[in-house]
């Protein structure tokens, strides 16, 4: 029972270390050359690590609960890690294919409207309060024609990260 034991010991410690490392194992594996892309989908750490623990923590119980022999205990161990390992690859895998929205960028504003917050000189800078995923954003601004204060304008152009070409609206 005691090498079972240890071995779900040593499965939840190399859970521990590939949480805490995060794939720095993976990288100097990867990084060296040898063994390139073994420890990628079923052969990744997690996948493992619960392998290893269920092994040992499975084979633990059917020992010291039924009192079947090693080599039966051995087979339920098995079994259970090889469990624990699919639903581990499984879940992994759903993790890593979770999209995130796409960051908003400058180009987004284009056809947008907002309001002069700093006047705009002609074919100078002035400052626009504008919504960019949602959030009141300020950018520099700068139009063809003066704009004042308060003006409601469209963005024709994002001119960089930080600034936009604007125009007012026409009613």
């Amino acid at each position: 029972m005691t090498v079972f034991l240890v071995l779900g010991i040593t499965g939840i410690v190399l859970l521990v270390l590939s949480l805490v490392l995060d794939g720095v194992l993976e990288g100097l594996f990867d990084g060296a050359g040898v063994l390139d892309g073994l420890f990628d989908g079923l052969l990744s750490l997690p996948v493992i690590a619960g392998f290893v623990s269920m092994l040992g923590f499975g084979g633990a119980i059917a020992l010291g609960t039924t009192g079947i022999g090693a080599a039966p205990a051995t087979v339920v161990g098995v079994a259970a890690g090889t469990g624990a390992a699919w639903l581990t690859w499984k879940v992994t895998r759903a993790l890593m294919r979770d999209q995130t929205a796409r960051t908003p960028n400058g180009d987004d504003l284009v056809g947008s409207a907002g309001a002069v917050v700093t006047a705009i000189p002609a074919d100078g800078y002035g400052e626009v309060l504008l919504r960019l995923a949602g959030q009141p954003v300020k950018f520099s601004a700068r139009s063809s024609v003066a704009v004042a204060r308060g003006t409601e304008i469209w963005v024709d152009q994002a001119l960089s990260p930080t600034s936009v070409a604007v125009r007012p609206v026409e009613r």
